[in-house]
């Protein structure tokens, strides 16, 4: 009997281990399992060009941004992110569009038999799809976002024209290793021989092993942040204007990106260098193809979470930061707000580092602890006692749309709420409690 969209889904999310689900125990230690794959389908991943993006935070950001300059440059862009927030199908996009239903069932009855055989994980089945998706639509180029590390990641098979590794900060250090340069060898495994590789945040703890992997594969290496910094910023309306100096030579130039989290000047800087990259590499990238993409990631790649305002009066803002730096990126931004009350629904997972966020967080917001619908997710009455520990108060909710419904209740007109703590949580929040 053939399946249904909802069946096919439902089957590839029981039948296989997932990562979001049951956290380490999906996590494949080799590229075996995508290898085995991809030779059955004829190697998909040799029909089209790709770019290959790793770090610990920004790389999704990154990743949407430069498939909407490629877009916007006249080329056929294929997108392959994870995880998603609200339809599977967001994980694999050509031009902004979301992969047809009807390709993921066909895809996954084609692959039933070779599953009891090789045994996949969930992630690699994905990766596989996505590089069957991209070559069946003849892309001329895909941005490839790692899962978690990059060495050991199933996307890590391909042979991109240009690698990009945003930054390290401490996140699953239980797979990936406790210290940020065990971590960097981990996202140096995605540089290749001969392929130009941009660093987007340089570390003087993290460099040495970046730069010892260049050496190593003959990848010529660029440090985003030595050759631009960001002079000034600042919102205007719904955009965010950033003024980059470019060196040597200090030459100012003014980008507006309708990403408004105040972490997106380092990501415009990684994406100025990747496209430097690309365009000595032959890539026709106009300037004012450049400009307008910036001004319409999300509507051109379909982008959400990245300090999402989804609601006026009180302002409702998602954001998918989740680890110590990322929630760092968040703070900052609250310092820059102007509100009057801060509202703060926060839920994590278990297997993160949830004191080094708790110690981050403002303790005179109010909170509301809750949690995604996943094995993996921190009970709530856990997350609250674990966060009066540190100060920080308020009641817990069995679901973010509980949550969200009583700190709307209590919010006045120029109170700030924000959604945080997890991609998971953020991804279950329903539009219609917030009444957008």
């Amino acid at each position: 009997m053939n399946m249904n969209y909802r069946q096919t889904i439902a089957y590839l999310y029981q039948a296989l281990p997932m990562f979001s689900r049951v956290g380490d125990a999906a996590i494949k230690k080799d590229l075996t399992n995508a290898r085995k794959l991809c030779e059955r389908l004829g190697n998909p991943h040799k029909n089209f060009k790709s770019i290959h993006i790793a770090g610990t935070n920004g790389k999704g950001s990154v990743s949407h941004i430069l498939a909407a300059v490629l877009q916007k440059s006249g080329y056929t862009t294929g997108l392959y992110t994870s995880p998603h927030l609200h339809d599977f199908r967001e994980r694999i996009k050509v031009n902004g569009n979301m992969v047809d239903e009807q390709f993921v069932i066909d895809f996954t009855d084609r692959v039933k038999p070779w599953i009891s055989d090789i045994q996949p994980s969930f992630f690699e089945i994905t990766v596989a799809m996505a590089f069957e998706y991209f070559a069946k639509m003849r892309v001329d180029i895909a941005v490839i976002e790692t899962g978690l590390g990059g060495r050991l990641d199933s996307t890590n098979i391909i042979l991109p024209e240009l690698a990009v590794i945003t930054n390290v900060s401490m996140d699953h250090m239980q797979i990936l290793g406790d210290s940020p340069s065990k971590i960097a060898v981990e996202k140096a495994g995605i540089i290749k021989e001969n392929t130009p590789v941009v660093i987007g945040e340089s570390n003087e703890e993290t460099m040495p092993v970046f730069l010892q992997a260049a050496k190593e594969k003959n990848a010529p290496l660029y440090i985003a942040d030595h050759e631009r910094y960001t002079d000034a910023y600042r919102h205007i309306e719904h955009e965010f204007e950033v003024t980059v100096v470019k060196l040597p030579g200090n030459e100012k130039r003014i980008f507006r990106l309708d990403l408004t989290g105040m972490y997106q000047s380092k990501n415009l800087l990684t994406v100025l260098s990747a496209i430097d990259r690309l365009k000595e590499k032959g890539w026709q990238i106009p300037d004012d193809a450049m400009l307008q993409a910036l001004r319409n990631v999300k509507k051109l790649t379909g982008l959400h979470g990245r300090w999402e305002l989804i609601h006026h009066n009180p302002a409702v803002v998602l954001d998918v930061g989740h680890n110590e730096d990322g929630i760092k990126q968040i703070c900052m931004q609250i310092e820059a707000m102007d509100y009057h009350d801060l509202h703060i629904i926060i839920g994590m997972v278990k297997d993160k580092a949830i004191d080094p966020v708790l110690q981050l967080l403002p303790k005179e917001a109010k909170y509301y602890f809750t949690k995604a619908q996943i094995p993996r997710a921190l009970p709530e009455d856990q997350l609250a006692t674990k966060a009066a520990s540190y100060g920080l108060n308020g009641h817990h909710y069995p679901n973010v749309n509980s949550a969200m419904q009583t700190a709307l209740e209590h919010a006045a007109k120029n109170d700030l709420i924000i959604v945080c703590g997890s991609v998971f949580v953020v991804g279950e929040v329903d539009y219609g409690v917030v009444g957008k």
